[in-house]
């Protein structure tokens, strides 16, 4: 590889103009969405064309324990993967104290085969299998996060960070620009860390919940939108240690504050013309358009297992504040689950409001873009248009996460897009974790519980 520096992208180019790399992190994202690998010399990285990493990875809950004998055929022997390199994703890590790129890489198995639970392939299959329908998925994500004081002990509260005024940051403040000023030194080096790795932000706003922030970025490739939602957690977190402050992406991090979303946006081009199938040749919607909302409400029950991968994640679909409680579908409508965002025929797209911040952003697109397919080869129509306020309707969507994984191990057409492998893995990861939850006694058991039955 002794020519690779000349396959970066050109921010990576312009961050190391006139310096000499010193490390290069091969990373590649495992279930719940962590960054795993290994750091290298640069010296050494330039004399190697791929790396190895067990598979176990794979297998590894969030707690780092394992989901018993993931491999179903061999049991754990932690096979090696070969990890190799995608050059177009090599980006700074502009908060270490030397000079560093960040390259994400692909799983294969020994025979050059995708690796089928690693995130990255899962999304990549989904992809492929649009294009082979002359069709091109077109995704924008947004991230909420909550910005909040360093919380060292798991059994204190989280609460809101000090803001540079010294008063703790404010709920019931969305779109606040005095608000957003009370995180500025934090959103500052967010904006340069971002600029340093080549990603364009579209905006940054204040969300309802106290210290609670969202970026939304650009639409564009599935793929490439995922690769930077997953540097992105790494850059705001490591942009707010800086500040004595801790970045949290979990759905509900505050008893009292609305969740935090990661809603995705979706349109689908013709490969052949670039135009959007959702909008027809007057400008009206299609079926394609219709039948891509009829395939996430048929399917999202089952796929919701992949967009709220934790228990937390189910405290977050609460009435009444900034989260769905079904599938509803309408036009311009914040309360229901499928939302039509008001514009032109062009730029007609679909927005799934249901996956939580606290997922793997390889797989809540993927599960997303998966449902919409399924609406569109199964030609599923949609419910009619909902009217009025849908947190008046009935719950259609799990309430924990047990429930998810029901209705997730069911769902056997799913599976086949997604990937079979991939299914059996994250079934058998999430159980155990799950099955770790419902040994922990909570505190709410305690005090009311204790002296009382």
């Amino acid at each position: 590889m002794a020519d690779w520096k000349d396959n970066l992208p050109q921010a990576a180019k312009t961050y190391l103009e006139g310096r000499r790399l010193d490390e290069v992190e091969c990373i590649v994202s495992d279930l719940p969405g962590i960054a795993r690998g290994k750091a290298v010399p640069a010296s050494k990285f330039a004399k190697q064309d791929y790396f190895h990493l067990p598979d176990s990875i794979f297998y590894q809950t969030i707690t780092g324990d394992w989901g018993e004998a993931a491999d179903e055929e061999e049991g754990f022997i932690e096979k090696d993967m070969i990890l190799r390199p995608d050059f177009t994703t090599a980006t700074a890590a502009p908060w270490t104290g030397d000079w560093t790129l960040q390259v994400i890489h692909d799983a294969e198995d020994r025979n050059g085969n995708p690796i089928a639970c690693s995130p990255r392939n899962v999304l990549k299959r989904v992809v492929d299998l649009y294009a082979e329908r002359g069709l091109k998925a077109v995704v924008a994500p947004e991230m909420e996060f909550f910005i909040v004081a360093p919380n060292i002990d798991p059994a204190h509260e989280i609460k809101p960070m000090m803001g540079r005024s010294g008063r703790p940051a404010a709920a019931r403040q969305a779109y606040s620009m005095t608000a957003v000023d009370e995180f500025g030194p934090v959103i500052d080096d967010i904006y340069d860390f971002a600029e340093a790795q080549g990603f364009e932000i579209d905006g940054i706003t204040q969300e309802g919940g106290a210290g609670q922030l969202e970026i939304n970025l650009l639409h564009g490739d599935p793929v490439k939108l995922a690769d930077e939602v997953f540097y992105f957690k790494r850059l705001i977190r490591e942009a707010a240690l800086r500040h004595n402050a801790f970045a949290t992406f979990m759905a509900k991090p505050i008893a009292e504050e609305p969740g935090s979303a990661m809603h995705i946006h979706h349109s689908i081009l013709d490969i052949k013309t670039g135009e959007n199938i959702f909008s027809g040749p007057q400008g009206g919607e299609t079926d394609a358009f219709y039948n891509f909302i009829g395939g996430l409400q048929k399917h999202m029950p089952s796929a919701i297992a992949v967009q709220a991968p934790y228990v937390n994640s189910y405290r977050r679909y609460v009435k009444d504040n900034a989260a769905p409680i079904n599938l509803a579908w309408a036009r311009d409508n914040r309360t229901t689950g499928i939302r039509v965002p008001l514009s032109g025929p062009k730029a007609r797209r679909v927005e799934n409001r249901l996956a939580g911040m606290d997922c793997n952003p390889y797989l809540a697109i993927a599960a997303s873009l998966a449902c919409g397919l399924l609406g569109m080869m199964n030609e599923t129509r949609p419910d009619k248009q909902f009217k009025g306020d849908a947190y008046a309707g009935d719950s259609e969507i799990p309430q924990v996460l047990g429930d998810a994984l029901d209705l997730f191990d069911e769902a056997t057409e799913l599976h086949q897009v997604l990937g079979p492998e991939f299914a059996r893995v994250y079934s058998i990861v999430k159980r155990a974790e799950y099955d770790e939850f419902l040994q922990v006694i909570s505190p709410w058991e305690r005090e009311h519980l204790l002296m009382n039955v």
